[in-house]
C-alpha cells in the first residue's frame, strides 16, 4: 500500500472507532453511576460515587531520537484512542497516603495508536555494508494495556489540573523483519514495554462531566530483550471527555482543616524498616540482546552472508547488585546515594565482535558506578529512580560511542511487611534513555537505628 492509501486508512479506522466508543459513552456512564459505593463516615451514612472515565483522542507526532534517526525517517503521523476506567479515592477513606497526593485517581487504560510511521534508508556511508532497499517499511499500530497514576495539583468550581504517569505492556502488529520490513529499526519485537506521561486540564461542563485538554508522550519498546530497539516516541494534544461524579467531594471535602490535619505526621503510617535513615542491598538478574551484534549484522556483514540483517539474536543475561544509603523524610518520598556493581558475562562476546571488526579496545565484565536515588511511595508501592556516574566501565567500542559516562535506572516495586519489608521489583537501565537491560529485583531493607 503507498503512503497516500495508508493515511487514508489511517483516517477512516480512527473514525469508525471513535464512533464506536462514543455510542459506548452514554451506556457506560450510566452502569457507573449506578456502581456508586456505600461509605460510612463519623456515624452517617452518605453515598460517594468513586468511579468514572476518560476518553481522549491524541493526534501525535513520532520523536526522531538521533540524527541516525533522522536520516531514515520518513512520515510521523499517528494517532491513538484512549479509554481509561478511574478509581478515584475520597476524603472519607481516610487514607494519609492519599491526602498527601491530593487524592489521585488510580485507572485501567488502553490505548490504540493508528500509525502512519514509515522509514527507508538511502545511500549513506553510514549504512556500511546494508544494501538499500525500494520500498518504505512502516511501525504498523499497536494496542497498549496499562495502569495509571493521576494525580491532581489544582481544583476550581470549573477547572482543574492534573498530571498523570503510566506503565504497561504493549503489542505490535508489525515489527522488524528482513523480508518486507528492514528498515523498521524502530520495533524488533510483538510484546513490548510500555511508558506514558501527561499533563491536562479539564473544564467541568455540568455537575458530573468534563471537557478534558492536554500533552501526552508515550514510549514503546523492547527493554533490549531484543532487537532492533529503537523504539517509538510519540508526542501530541490530547482531547477527550471526562466522568468524574465524585469531583465535589473531593474539591470540597479534600480542602477541610480537618484533612489537611492528616499530612502534620509526614512519617506516621510508614512501615517495616523503610523509615527514617536505612540501608538497603539490592540484587537483579535480567537480560539484553546485544547491540553490538545487531550493529554487525546489519551494517558490517555482507550481503549474502550468514546472518546478514537477520532477525535472529542470542539472549545474555544480565547481573547487578546496589548498596544504598536512604533517608525517607516523608511518607511519600525517600532520598539516597547508592554503589552499584554490574557484571555482563556477554563482554567476551563484544570483545570478539570489536576483533571481527578491527578495533583494539578495552573489555570487561564489571562496571562500577555511583548514583544519586530517589523512591515514591503510596502504601507498599514504590517507583524508584536513579541517575549514576561510572567509576570504572569498559565495554567495548559500541559502548565508547554510544553510552554516556552517565547511566539512568526507573523501575516499580512492592514491598512484602510479613517477609521484614523485602521488596520484589522489575527496572530498566539506560543510557540517555536507550536502554541497556531490563532486570527483576529483590531488596531487603535495613533500618539505622
Amino acid at each position: 500500500m503507498n503512503s497516500r492509501g495508508h493515511s487514508k486508512h489511517v483516517g477512516v479506522s480512527g473514525m469508525l472507532m471513535l464512533t464506536l466508543l462514543l455510542t459506548l459513552m452514554s451506556g457506560f456512564s450510566s452502569a457507573l453511576s449506578a456502581s456508586a459505593t456505600t461509605l460510612t463516615s463519623a456515624g452517617d451514612s452518605t453515598t460517594a460515587p468513586r468511579y468514572g472515565f476518560v476518553l481522549n483522542a491524541t493526534p501525535s507526532q513520532l520523536i526522531s531520537m538521533d540524527k541516525y534517526q533522522r536520516k531514515y525517517q520518513r512520515h510521523k503521523s499517528s494517532v491513538s484512542l484512549e479509554f481509561q476506567l478511574n478509581r478515584a479515592t475520597l476524603p472519607s477513606d481516610s487514607d494519609a497516603f492519599a491526602a498527601d497526593y491530593g487524592y489521585p485517581t488510580f485507572s485501567v487504560g488502553m490505548r490504540y495508536s493508528i500509525n502512519d510511521v514509515t522509514m527507508r534508508r538511502t545511500s549513506d556511508p553510514a549504512w556500511g555494508l546494508a544494501e538499500m532497499v525500494d520500498y518504505d517499511s512502516r511501525l504498523g499500530n499497536q494496542i497498549s494495556a496499562y495502569l495509571l497514576f493521576t494525580r491532581p495539583f489544582f481544583r476550581h468550581k470549573h477547572w482543574s489540573a492534573d498530571y498523570s504517569l503510566g506503565t504497561g505492556i504493549g503489542y505490535s502488529h508489525l515489527k522488524y523483519n528482513p523480508v518486507d520490513n528492514v528498515d523498521n529499526e524502530l520495533i524488533g519485537s510483538r510484546f513490548l514495554v510500555y511508558f506514558t506521561a501527561g499533563l491536562h486540564t479539564t473544564y467541568r461542563i455540568a455537575s458530573q462531566w468534563g471537557i478534558r485538554a492536554g500533552v501526552d508522550y508515550y514510549h514503546l519498546s523492547n527493554g533490549a530483550l531484543n532487537r532492533p530497539n529503537k523504539g517509538a516516541n510519540f508526542i501530541g494534544a490530547s482531547i477527550g471527555v471526562q466522568y468524574y461524579p465524585y469531583y465535589d467531594e473531593v474539591r470540597d471535602k479534600g480542602a477541610d482543616k480537618k484533612d489537611v490535619g492528616s499530612r502534620r505526621h509526614p512519617r506516621s503510617g510508614i512501615e517495616g524498616a523503610m523509615q527514617g535513615l536505612f540501608s538497603r542491598v539490592t540484587v537483579g538478574v535480567g537480560g539484553k540482546v546485544l547491540n553490538e551484534e545487531w550493529q554487525h549484522t546489519q551494517f558490517r556483514t555482507r550481503p549474502g552472508d550468514p546472518g546478514y540483517r537477520t532477525h535472529r539474536f542470542h539472549f545474555y543475561t544480565a547481573y547487578s547488585l546496589s548498596a544504598d544509603i536512604m533517608y525517607r523524610y516523608a511518607r511519600r518520598w525517600a532520598s539516597g546515594i547508592g554503589a552499584d556493581v554490574f557484571y555482563g558475562p556477554y563482554a567476551s562476546r563484544v570483545e570478539e565482535i570489536d576483533i571481527a571488526d578491527g578495533i583494539n579496545t578495552s573489555h570487561s565484565p564489571w562496571s562500577v558506578g555511583i548514583s544519586a536515588k530517589h523512591s515514591v511511595f503510596f502504601h507498599r508501592l514504590a517507583l524508584d529512580g536513579a541517575i549514576g556516574v561510572y567509576l570504572y566501565r569498559h565495554m567495548g567500542a559500541n559502548a565508547e560511542i554510544i553510552e554516556k559516562p552517565y547511566y539512568e535506572r526507573i523501575g516499580l516495586s512492592y514491598s512484602f511487611p510479613f517477609l521484614g519489608g523485602i521488596t520484589l521489583g522489575a527496572s530498566v537501565k539506560a543510557h540517555l534513555t536507550k536502554a541497556d537491560f531490563t532486570e527483576l529485583t529483590l531488596s531487603v531493607p535495613i533500618r539505622i537505628k
